[in-house]
């Protein structure tokens, strides 16, 4: 059935995935990628130091390429290094250098922090680190850190979000670290961008301004002058009503 072949093509990317850490672990693995190709197979391996993945006179690669075609049995096995420009993105890399802390015996929440510190200077929107086990004593716990915004759900979660998990070893027991990371460039269905005016715009606006001032300075102004002698009316119509009204008393 066609279930299972997909099934099957996942078991072995899986295993391939796992072998590739375990070998280029010291190189900052950053996670890799399989096509398929008329010619053969193509796998992108992703690290932090692509030199260490070459090795020495491509000592590395070739020993990479013999095993994924004896042991996995790809057809024409062509390995290809790319370098992470930016580790502190790549959830993969941070979470291997938590493991790297805590093996050292730092802190779990000094090293979380100090990570979440080094992705949100490298310009991610969000960042949770995620670390379970036996943390704080005998009984397992779980400790969320999250800085910034992240999303969790739906569609923009599963397509942007990026994520990475690894294990760690230590005299209490296994410590599982989990990483996601939202990276800068992310553009989410409910941004909305504010366009600025065209320079065309702009202008007719100020034509319009103008013309609006021009025909203000041609109509009458009201000058001080002229309300004085409004007033001066208004007071000689009074005094002749009073005087009328005073004539009028005296009759």
């Amino acid at each position: 059935m066609i279930e299972k072949e997909f099934v099957k093509e996942g078991l072995k990317r899986t295993r391939i995935d796992e072998y590739l850490e375990k070998k280029v672990e010291r190189a900052g693995y950053g996670g890799m990628d399989i096509q398929v190709t008329p010619a053969g197979t193509i796998v992108v391996v992703y690290a932090e130091k692509p030199g260490m993945v070459i090795g020495r006179g491509g000592k590395t690669v070739r020993s990479i390429t013999k095993t994924l075609q004896n042991q996995f049995e790809l057809e024409n096995p062509q390995v290809e290094v790319k370098e992470v420009k930016v580790p502190e993105l790549n959830p993969r890399i941070m979470a291997n250098k938590l493991v790297i802390m805590l093996q050292r015996g730092m802190h779990f929440r000094r090293v979380a922090y100090s990570v979440i510190r080094r992705i949100m200077n490298a310009g991610a929107q969000g960042v949770e680190v995620t670390i379970s086990g036996k943390i704080r004593g005998s009984r397992s716990a779980c400790a969320k850190f999250n800085e910034g915004y992240i999303k969790k759900c739906g569609e923009p979660s599963t397509r942007h979000v990026k994520e990475g998990f690894a294990t760690v070893q230590l005299k209490p027991g296994v410590l599982g670290i989990y990483v996601r990371i939202m990276p800068p460039e992310v553009i989410l269905p409910d941004y909305i961008e504010i366009a600025e005016p065209d320079e065309s715009d702009v202008v007719a606006s100020q034509e319009a301004v103008v013309e609006e001032v021009e025909e203000l300075d041609i109509t009458e102004e009201i000058t001080g002058e002229d309300i004085l002698e409004e007033l001066s009316e208004e007071s000689e119509i009074d005094e002749i009503t009073e005087e009328e009204d005073i004539d009028i008393l005296e009759e």
